[in-house]
Parts: structure tokens; C-alpha cells; sequence
């Protein structure tokens, strides 16, 4: 395959002393080379599959032609960041200029672009979006030659909305192109390629490239029961020996939560006189230090370190190889723990390593059940959404903004023919942009839509380019240094307080309201922010597979004593049910004054039956951790029978709870502006699955063991 390449990237192979291509890399360059095909290219973390999309790319375009030949699609700006100096590196062998066009790019940079479109440009979707809005004929003369498009992490797309906004820009983009530019997807975890295949456009014509060459991985469990808010102090002390001597990221499930580990730890190590390199990273803490951390922990050789993070980690973010990665408690997908082990041990002939420390024994449980399952070769797919009519609102008004003015039939006719909305009727999105022109979002002159005057409300925001949703927040300083923000709807700053931000210890003393600004001085002891955020959804085929290591004997990975026997006292729990079949069968417990009955259901068919309940005037209480209603003593057949009547008239509760709950639509940032039978129909799809609830409440067969504590 070296020889297929272009003498410049035969060179920049020779001069990095590649002894051979890395197998993605050689199916890349041949399949770039010697077909047409869209491209998806899967593969671990840190197997080369930037490089085994950009050595053929590079290879294969002709740079002399006029305009923006590759365009390199990220989900982040840190990324983006990171990419850069490997795509520049390597486009240099060519003399092809490298671009980055983003919020926080260098202006004069993507000013000079525009006078001489040429080379790669490296974006984010927000971007895009962006340009199309404002600046349309700069758009079309920056890419109306794309060659190539490469989508990086896909798989962060894949089931959201910001996936459904791509795939429909990447429509948009055709559409300026004079050609049909081809896509290349990178990924490290999917499990189902379809989404992404549809996603790209066109399932036909996408080629699955894929290496299945797995890392060992060398896993231990550990359990330290949670009995307050704070993190158990023995957890605190092992995990300090656990890290304290290596380079580690830490991934518990929330900001808060990171920052609690990352200040706590760093005490215990000034107590014993240990290192200092104890960081937070995630979205709230500030930019400049956030790249700052990532600078040391990628060019650090000597020290070890530890980062607390979130997903901000997750992603391809080049950092270099940590010796371990350590999970707080049960990630919500496979996908995502996998993700995260890929961290470490990046390098050739090394094991990845985890360390899982729970905190409850549900968690533990939930943690072994992710594990099992991908040793087991499970990956969740992912849930297309079909009828995405909130992202279609969205896409209607930047279309508009994007053409200045445009008929009805031109508007509806562009819609239907992007992919992304294949499966909303044509009649459907005509009732929705004569509904956007009654709510004054658009206004009908002359025969020609404009924005409306309620659509510039919504359209002259940066805000308008995302469809995901952001909280409004304060931002942080300690004296004319920025450190990072809190959630304005989540926290109530107040002077005197102290809190945990940017792994350090603050307080506050002084909060502008109006500004939104919380000026802070160093302090000694404090408590975390309260930005949680909501947990994602657990997949079923998880919540099987902790049914199934309770009530048979399934091997498990390695956990310490403390964890097996947390898992032993839960199994105890769970003998002398007959479960038989895995799929129908739930245990019921019966106690003096209340019963228990375990689902092990998914989130969304879970979320499904406590709102057919709640309809059906059901008294319950709901844990979705552990898959369990709890009801007063009562006939459960009755019940779930009771469930079963409401789903004839669920449309009709749906709809009360639209028009008498503010919060009922707040999981999408534009589906409230949809006429009312739409929202009830994007309620349906994405927060809910009724459909499979039904079906599982109708065959569901209820075993039951007398339970008195």
C-alpha cells in the first residue's frame, strides 16, 4: 500500500522511521485510492486513523486545483486544537496550508482563507452552520470543490441532535459542491455502523473498514459503600496510593464530583508531602487552563499526574499515554467505558488498564454487567431518531437565513430531499412552516418567506448555530485571572461560600448578578459545585445482563474481597426466584408494607411504564438504578394491567403533561416552538418507547418470593 502514496507522504512515512503501516492504515489507503466509496474507518483508540485517512487524502487530491479541497469535521474545539499540528505537519510535506475555522480561531487567519481558498480547513458543525447562516457566498466559494470530508469521533454524533444537524449541513454542503465529495468517518466504538452509514448519506455506497485488534485489558473492581453526599474517605486513601506514583485520569460521572476528587486528593498529598500535579478538566473550568493541562500531561515525561475529568477526556485528545485509567462508579454505556480504558496504555505491546471503584453496590453490579457484555464482543447501537422534527424547525430557519428569502414549495422541497428527513412526509413539513409563518417566526411577502419577527428573536443569537442545549452561567475570576464557570440554574453563589473549581478551593466574595461574574481569593476547605447534570440513558441489553449475574452463576472479571462480597449480599437477595426466562421473567418481593418489583428494563421503557403508571393514577415510587418499583401492597397483575389501558389514550396524557409541565420539553432546544401534535410526537420518540414497554408489560411474568426483612 506505501506504494500507492504520493512521493511527499512517502517521505513523511521514511522520515518518522514507520518500520510498517498500522493495518487501518493499509485497508485506508487502498480502499482511498482504488474506489469512490464513502469511508467509515474503526479501529481502537491510538491505531492511526487520522493518518489513515490523511495519507491517502493527501495522496489523491490534486492541491492545484482552486478552493478548499479536504474539510476535517471534529466534535470539539479541542480537538480541533490538538489535530491541527499533526494535519499542518503532514500537509506540509505538500506546502498545503492547514486552516482552523472555529469560534476561537485566529480571525485574520480564516480572513486570508477567504481571499485565497486553498488546502484543508478543520471545523466544527457549529461552524458550518455559522457560515451558511451568515456568510453564504463565502461558504460556496470556500467548498464548492471539496474533494474529501472527514468526520472525526463519529460516533459522538451518532443518535443526537448535533448528529441529525450534521447530516443534514453535510446535505447542505453538497448542495454548493460542483462535485460529490467523498466522507471518510473515523471511530473507535460503534456498534452498529447503519446510523453512521446514514448519517454520511448513503448506506449503499459506505464502506466499513475495521480493525479488530483489541487491547488486553487488565481491570479490577473495587467497592467502599457511599453512606453520605461526600466520598468515602477510605475510597479517597486507596485511590491516592492507587495514582499517586502514575499518570492517571479519572472519570467520575460528574463535574461536581471531579472536582471533589481532584481537590480531595491533592490535600491527602500535601498532607504526605506527594506531588503536586493533581488537575480538573471538564467543560467549566477555563480554557487557557484547560489547554494548559492537556500541554503538560502531553509533554510531561518526568512527573506523575492526575486528572479528574469528564468526556472532555473522552474524545481522541492527544495527551499522550497514561499508565491507568480510573472509573468512579458505573458508566451509562459500554461505548463510553471503552472509550475511556482506551486512555491508557496506548502504545504498542501495552495493556490498557481500569480501575472501577464504586460506591454502591447497584453501580458495582451495572459496572461488571458493562464489562461482561463487551468481553463478550456487545456495543450498544445506537437509536436513530427517525422523525427528528425539532432539528427539521431548526434547519427550516436557517435555510431561510441562509437564502435570504425563498417560496414555501422551495423551502418544503429542500427539506424532503435532505436525507436527514427522510422519514418526516412532505406533508408534515408543510404544516410546519405554515405553522413557523402563524407564530410570526417566518413572514410571507410577496409570495417569499423572510425570518419573522419572532425568528430574529431565535436567529440572531450565537446561540442559533447549536441545537444542543447549554445553562447560562457565571463566570469565575480570581483577580484578573479567569478560572472557570458555574451553572447559573444548578448553583446559588453566595458570598462567604466556599467551592471547589479547577481542582483548587475557593472564596467567594463578590457576586454581580447582573454580569453574572463571581469574583473568588483562595481558601482552605470548601464544597463542590452542584452541576451534576442528568445521568444518559442505560441500554437494555445492560440491565439483562445484571439480571443474569444475580441469579446465575456467571463469570466475572477480577474484584476485590470488599466488592465480592457487596455482590454476593445483592445475589443473596435475589435467591429462590425461578427466573428462567431472562427476557419475561422479573422478581417481585412482597414486605410487610410494601412491595418491590425489579424491571431490569432499559431507561427510555423504563421512563415508559412510570408515565403510564403515573397516567393510570398508579401510586409508586420509581429507582432507575436499580430497575425497581416500589408500590404500597397491592394486586401487581392489577396494576400493570391498569398500565396497559392508559396506552390507547397515551397522546391525550402526553399532551397534559406538554401544556401543564414548563419542563416536559426542555430536552429539546427547539421543539417547543412545534405546533403541539408534533411536540407530542418528538416526546414519543426520544424520551420515551412505548411501544417495547407495552410489549414487555403484556408478557412480563411476575415471580414472586415472600420478602420480610
Amino acid at each position: 500500500m506505501y506504494e500507492l502514496l504520493s512521493e511527499p507522504i512517502r517521505r513523511y512515512i521514511r522520515e518518522k522511521k514507520w518500520e510498517r503501516l498500522r493495518p487501518i492504515q493499509a485497508a485506508a489507503i487502498q480502499k482511498v485510492m482504488q474506489s469512490e466509496d464513502h469511508l467509515i474507518l474503526a479501529s481502537r483508540t491510538a491505531s492511526g486513523k487520522t493518518e489513515a485517512a490523511f495519507l491517502p487524502v493527501l495522496s489523491r487530491v490534486d492541491f492545484n486545483e482552486p478552493g478548499v479541497l479536504v474539510l476535517y469535521i471534529s466534535p470539539l474545539i479541542a480537538l480541533i486544537n490538538d489535530q491541527f499540528f499533526r494535519v499542518e505537519e503532514l500537509c506540509g510535506y505538500l506546502d498545503v496550508p492547514v486552516t482552523k475555522w472555529h469560534g476561537e480561531a485566529n480571525r485574520t487567519l480564516k480572513e486570508n482563507l477567504i481571499k485565497n481558498p486553498h488546502g484543508v480547513v478543520l471545523i466544527t458543525p457549529e461552524s458550518i452552520e455559522a457560515m451558511l447562516v451568515n456568510r453564504a457566498y463565502v461558504a460556496k466559494q470556500l467548498f464548492s470543490n471539496l474533494k474529501f470530508i472527514v468526520i472525526d469521533e463519529i460516533h459522538a454524533f451518532l443518535g443526537s441532535d448535533r448528529g441529525t444537524q450534521l447530516q443534514s449541513l453535510l446535505y447542505r454542503l453538497q448542495t454548493l459542491n460542483k462535485t460529490h465529495a467523498r466522507i471518510i468517518g473515523l471511530s473507535a466504538t460503534i456498534g452498529d455502523f447503519n446510523p453512521a452509514k446514514q448519517l454520511i448519506g448513503s448506506i449503499e455506497s459506505t464502506t466499513v473498514l475495521r480493525d479488530n485488534t483489541a487491547k488486553p485489558i487488565d481491570s479490577e473492581f473495587k467497592y467502599f459503600k457511599k453512606e453520605s453526599a461526600a466520598i468515602p474517605l477510605d475510597l479517597l486513601k486507596d485511590l491516592y496510593l492507587n495514582v499517586c506514583n502514575n499518570k492517571v485520569l479519572i472519570f467520575p460521572n460528574s463535574r461536581g464530583l471531579a472536582e471533589e476528587i481532584a481537590v480531595k486528593l491533592l490535600k491527602i498529598s500535601q498532607k504526605v508531602n506527594g506531588h503536586p500535579y493533581y488537575f480538573s478538566h471538564h467543560s467549566s473550568v477555563d480554557k487557557e487552563l484547560r489547554e494548559y493541562i492537556e500541554q503538560f500531561a502531553k509533554t510531561n515525561k518526568r512527573f506523575p499526574f492526575t486528572i479528574a475529568c469528564t468526556s472532555t477526556l473522552e474524545l481522541g485528545i492527544d495527551i499522550g499515554s497514561v499508565d491507568k485509567v480510573v472509573q468512579i462508579d458505573a458508566t451509562y454505556s459500554i461505548a463510553s467505558l471503552i472509550q475511556r480504558i482506551g486512555r491508557s496504555g496506548r502504545r504498542e505491546n501495552e495493556t490498557s488498564n481500569l480501575s472501577l471503584y464504586a460506591t454502591n453496590e447497584w453501580s458495582l453490579l451495572q459496572s461488571i454487567a458493562c464489562m461482561t457484555l463487551y468481553q463478550g464482543g456487545f456495543v450498544e447501537p445506537v437509536t436513530f431518531i427517525e422523525r427528528p422534527y425539532d432539528i427539521l424547525l431548526h434547519q427550516a430557519m436557517a435555510l431561510v437565513r441562509q437564502l435570504s428569502e425563498c417560496t414555501p414549495d422551495e423551502l418544503v422541497q429542500s427539506l424532503s430531499e435532505n436525507g436527514a428527513f427522510k422519514n418526516i412526509k412532505v406533508g408534515e413539513i408543510k404544516e410546519i412552516v405554515q405553522y413557523l409563518t402563524q407564530t410570526d417566526l417566518f413572514e410571507l411577502i410577496g409570495g417569499k418567506l423572510i425570518i419573522g419577527v419572532e425568528g430574529e428573536k431565535v436567529t440572531n443569537t450565537k446561540d442559533f448555530y447549536s441545537v444542543f442545549m447549554t445553562d447560562p452561567v457565571y463566570k469565575v475570576r480570581s483577580g484578573d485571572k479567569p478560572v472557570g464557570e458555574i451553572p447559573l440554574m444548578s448553583y446559588q453563589a453566595l458570598v462567604g461560600q466556599n467551592i471547589f473549581l479547577a481542582a483548587r478551593i475557593w472564596n467567594i466574595v463578590d457576586v454581580d448578578y447582573r454580569a453574572k461574574k463571581i469574583t473568588v481569593i483562595p481558601a482552605k476547605d470548601g464544597e463542590r459545585p452542584l452541576f451534576d447534570g442528568l445521568g444518559a440513558d442505560v441500554h437494555p441489553k445492560v440491565r439483562e445482563q445484571m439480571l443474569k449475574l444475580l441469579v446465575n452463576n456467571e463469570p466475572m472479571p477480577y474484584i476485590s474481597e470488599d466488592a465480592a462480597e457487596a455482590i454476593r449480599q445483592l445475589k443473596d437477595e435475589f435467591k429462590g426466584f425461578e427466573i428462567t426466562d431472562l427476557l419475561v421473567d422479573r422478581p417481585l418481593k412482597v414486605k410487610h408494607t410494601e412491595m418491590n418489583w425489579y424491571t431490569f428494563q432499559g431507561s427510555k421503557v423504563n421512563r415508559s411504564i412510570v408515565f403510564l403508571f403515573r397516567a393510570a393514577g398508579i401510586e409508586s415510587q420509581f429507582n432507575d438504578l436499580h430497575s425497581c418499583f416500589i408500590f404500597p401492597i397491592k394486586n401487581l397483575h392489577l396494576i400493570i394491567e391498569c398500565g396497559i389501558k392508559i396506552f390507547d389514550t397515551i397522546d391525550n396524557h402526553l399532551e397534559t403533561e406538554i401544556t401543564t409541565n414548563p419542563a416536559a420539553m426542555d430536552f429539546s432546544k427547539y421543539g417547543s416552538l412545534l405546533p403541539l401534535k408534533y411536540q407530542i410526537l418528538l416526546l414519543k420518540e426520544k424520551q420515551f418507547d412505548f411501544c417495547t414497554a407495552m410489549d414487555f408489560l403484556t408478557n412480563v411474568q411476575v415471580v414472586e418470593k415472600l420478602h420480610f426483612p
